[in-house]
């Protein structure tokens, strides 16, 4: 892939918050190989939080979910880093994503929250994510991880 930069200095790099979940099969290998993927192929992790485990949030299930957040440096484009999470999600074992509030159980999810300081609304993609803040899941390890000036 040739669009990831060889050095810091080649493209402007911004901060990328994602959140990360897993309620099948092994979820600590799950996350720690989505962690690897994502590190490989969008930036360079900076920062992950501890994993907590909680309830399924929209849907029962007798699965709990580990869930974690990292922050990484990239130069891609959002539209390249929800691209490229999304292939990560289906080498995973993802099958399907969750549309119009129907979730369900899964090896893996990986949601971009923000992007820098960008606010962006398309088809495809909204950020900063627009339930975030909804979600104990995604706060509580968001908040471990942003510097007291990105609160």
């Amino acid at each position: 892939m040739t669009d990831k930069p060889t050095s810091a200095c080649s493209a402007k790099q911004e901060n990328l918050y994602l959140s990360l979940g897993s309620n099948l099969g092994d979820r600590e290998e799950m996350l720690h190989r989505a962690i690897a993927l994502i590190e490989e192929r969008i930036g360079t992790v900076q920062r992950v939080s501890s994993f907590i485990e909680t309830d399924p949030w929209g849907f029962h299930s007798e699965n709990p979910f580990l869930n974690a957040a990292c922050l990484v440096r990239t130069a891609l484009a959002p539209e390249q880093c929800l691209e490229r999470t999304q292939q990560i999600e289906r080498e995973l074992g993802r099958k399907t994503k969750s549309q119009d509030g129907i979730y369900h159980d899964r090896p893996i999810d990986i949601d971009l929250l923000m992007y820098g300081d960008l606010h962006l609304s398309t088809p495809i993609l909204t950020l900063p994510h627009p339930r975030m803040q909804e979600r104990d899941f995604v706060m509580i390890p968001l908040r471990e991880i942003m510097s007291a000036t990105e609160h």
